[in-house]
């Protein structure tokens, strides 16, 4: 589960122009045919990431652009940029998906279709996922959500499932896509369609289940006096006496000494800690060879602080060197600091022991490249979205941005992951996919399919 933010705030970024958030005005099969092929793209001008060389595309949002924002203006700057806020709310009343009935404004669903048995098995194995969650009963309180039923969704799944396994071309599978599927797309953050998506991974680290010279840094259970309401959220902390007070922010817990005997596992570094509680799962290697895994249980009721936005903000490190290596470099040679910036996040998460894991909040777990956070309270829970978007691929030293376009599951969600302008991809397990996820920010489309009430017979 993704209870909070990557490190990067979105309020106030610059925002992509029309190349990523306009219309279409080109039929998708159309154009893919023409093509042949998936659309590409040759990476842009490249900025410095950071750390051994490492780039990234210009299609990201730009982080001098970001720092920008956050600081006034960006010296030498002749005209203040665009800015959007992604984290938005939608109007009282309003419904954060739109079905399309132009067909010049139907993405490009051949570019996602999958080319080969293990993508295609990938994406059944997380089609399967969020069918199970669907079969409990208790998903169906959740329904209907924006004119979306229970039913609709169960429906949707299978015939999409069942068409990934008649295993025809991509160019027939897209043509029967939208044949027999409506498609709904996010109104954004701007009711115009513009997303944001970042990245979160499953990090590990050395760790080690007792408390030693080398490991002192705890993470913490659930504590038994922390209430929760239906949605899982916590509404506070029950006294003895039977009264429920707010619940402690950070500060207040890492101050005291209210979560002793509560320590689940040690971590060697304080910020290493803190990344856990931002991604909100975690694997460690102990000291015996045994790998133990950890997952999300719950959080106070704290407001999310981006600590990337804070640094950034006081100058403490470069935007061009923006990156979370260069954040945990920075408290590496700042120990003292940590404290001070952390804390100003309020939000506390708290762990479980959690084998087989990462689980999304769904209770299922989540699929690398095809499972996406999302805000519950808009967007419809399991269902079929489909995302265009840029996310960094490895080549050789440099990570450079490179259209993502795929049919993900949504099946997470996220303390900072809110309204309809704002979504988060899971990247996968290791160093690697937390490379990634830190420069994982690109604006782009939201999708949703949902089988058709009059949908021709699959072939």
């Amino acid at each position: 589960m993704t209870p909070d933010a990557r490190g990067v705030s979105v309020k106030g970024v610059v925002a992509a122009k029309a190349p990523l958030v306009g219309p279409r005005r080109v039929s998708p099969l159309k154009r893919a045919a023409a093509r042949g092929k998936p659309e590409t793209a040759e990476p842009a001008d490249n900025a410095p990431c950071g750390g051994k060389g490492a780039t990234v595309s210009r299609n990201f949002i730009l982080l001098a652009g970001l720092c920008a924002l956050l600081l006034g203006a960006a010296a030498g700057c002749k005209k203040k940029p665009e800015t959007v806020d992604f984290d938005r709310p939608l109007p009282p009343g309003a419904h954060a998906l739109r079905r399309l009935v132009d067909p010049e404004m139907l993405p490009d669903l051949m570019a996602a279709c999958p080319t080969d048995d293990v993508s295609r098995s990938l994406l059944v194995a997380a089609i399967d996922r969020s069918l199970d969650y669907l079969a409990h009963p208790s998903s169906e309180a959740y329904y209907p959500l924006q004119g979306i039923t229970h039913a609709q969704a169960v429906e949707s799944l299978t015939a999409f499932r069942s068409l990934l396994l008649a295993a025809c071309s991509p160019q027939e599978l897209a043509q029967q896509i939208l044949d027999r599927f409506d498609v709904y797309q996010s109104v954004g953050c701007d009711d115009r369609g513009a997303v944001l998506f970042t990245g979160y991974y499953t990090p590990i680290f050395e760790g080690g289940l007792e408390p030693s010279a080398a490991y002192r840094w705890p993470l913490y259970r659930l504590p038994p006096d922390l209430v929760k309401d239906g949605e899982g959220l916590c509404i506070g902390r029950r006294l003895d006496d039977g009264r429920v007070v707010p619940y402690p922010t950070r500060r207040e817990l890492e101050t005291g000494d209210q979560l002793a005997g509560l320590e689940l596992v040690y971590l060697k570094d304080k910020f290493d800690a803190y990344i856990c509680h931002v991604q909100g799962s975690a694997r460690f290697r102990l000291p015996d060879g045994r790998t133990f895994e950890v997952g999300y249980a719950g959080k106070n009721a704290g407001e999310y602080a981006s600590v990337g936005r804070l640094l950034l903000a006081d100058e403490k490190i470069k935007p061009e060197e923006y990156s979370l290596d260069t954040i945990r470099r920075y408290f590496r040679e700042h120990p003292d600091e940590v404290d001070p910036y952390c804390q100003q996040n309020e939000s506390f998460i708290f762990f479980q022991e959690s084998s087989g894991g990462p689980f999304g909040s769904l209770g299922q777990p989540v699929t690398p490249y095809r499972s996406l956070a999302t805000d519950k309270s808009v967007f419809p829970r399991g269902c079929l979205t489909y995302v265009d978007t840029t996310v960094p691929v490895r080549e050789g030293p440099h990570l450079i941005g490179r259209p993502f376009r795929a049919f993900l599951l949504d099946q997470d969600t996220g303390g900072a992951i809110r309204a309809a302008g704002r979504a988060d991809i899971y990247l996968g397990i290791g160093d690697e996919a937390g490379r990634i996820a830190g420069w994982t920010a690109g604006v782009g489309k939201l999708y949703y399919l949902f089988l058709k009430a009059d949908a021709p017979p699959q072939p």
